[in-house]
């Protein structure tokens, strides 16, 4: 094992540094470099090649389990153990997450929702009970904000925004575009925080005009929509932070891409049982089907 590490590694490290650090002579490493390669080495070095295209594809993003899921998709029995170890040999791993400011200014006198939500982020239907929020991403012609809405029931992103403006608009059209896409039945229960963009009088009346609910999370309690602050730190753990947008449009592209195309219809998402939230609605619910 200490010998197929360093073949792994000689062309980021020395075989002389290597070989001290594991305690293992060199001249060891080199007469198990001359014997036969064993079926169980061959299987290894073909499966590497394909954990690190998987991971390639993932942008780079995926750690173990979620290569380990494509990897059965795609017919390919192997464990996990497996997947981690010829992950570490190639030194690929998950993107780690940051922490990012939040964008709530609750200093308002708009009235404000009970927290009728309180927490239960499960939903056993599409259109049954949706979370929205807004973030930021930077561009160097300044801040690009992004409001989203998701459906509970398969974490998808059906309604989403961006402007140059955090203000009611921004939110209106992320709702708008839900509302136009999804149909929802009267009686849809809708989370956010308290921020002036959602307790607007606006965006409270086109609540109120399609029936639906409104709940907002206590004062300073992020958890309570911990759902939009999970897929928020997604985003910018596997796209934002890795990226340089030099324009405003730069960054709506990139943004358009990974929530239409990538996380909607391909990342496998642990909470579905890895598998993407199109693919969840398209198996899990005749109901979804439908929508």
């Amino acid at each position: 094992m200490k010998f197929e590490f360093i073949e792994a590694q000689k062309a980021h490290f020395p075989i002389e540094l290597m070989c001290q650090q594991l305690g293992v002579a060199r001249s060891g490493y080199y007469a198990w470099q001359k014997r036969p390669e064993s079926s169980r080495q061959k299987a290894d070095r073909a499966l590497a090649v394909e954990v690190a295209a998987v991971h390639q594809k993932s942008r780079g993003t995926y750690g173990s389990p979620r290569v380990h899921a494509e990897l059965r998709a795609a017919g390919r029995y192997v464990s996990r153990k497996r997947v981690a170890r010829l992950m570490c040999q190639q030194g690929l791993a998950a993107r780690k997450k940051r922490r990012f400011v939040r964008t709530t200014d609750s200093r308002h006198c708009q009235p404000v929702a009970p927290n009728v939500l309180a927490r239960d982020f499960c939903a056993d239907q599409p259109n049954c009970t949706w979370v929205t929020d807004i973030t930021y991403v930077w561009t160097r012609q300044g801040w690009l904000y992004l409001a989203v809405v998701l459906d509970l029931f398969s974490r998808r992103v059906v309604g989403w925004a961006m402007s140059e403006f955090i203000d009611r608009h921004l939110v209106l059209d992320a709702l708008d575009m839900a509302l136009k896409g999804r149909q929802p039945p009267r009686g849809l229960l809708h989370h956010s925080d308290r921020g002036s963009q959602y307790a607007s009088e606006d965006y409270q009346r086109a609540l109120a005009s399609r029936g639906i609910e409104c709940s907002m999370s206590r004062k300073g309690n992020c958890w309570d929509n911990a759902v939009a602050e999970s897929f928020f730190s997604t985003l910018k753990m596997e796209l934002v932070h890795a990226a340089d947008f030099a324009t405003r449009d730069e960054a709506r592209s990139a943004l358009f891409e990974y929530i239409e195309v990538f996380y909607n219809r391909q990342r496998r998402h642990s909470s579905l049982g890895y598998v993407s939230p199109v693919e969840y609605e398209r198996t899990a619910s005749p109901v979804a089907q439908a929508a």
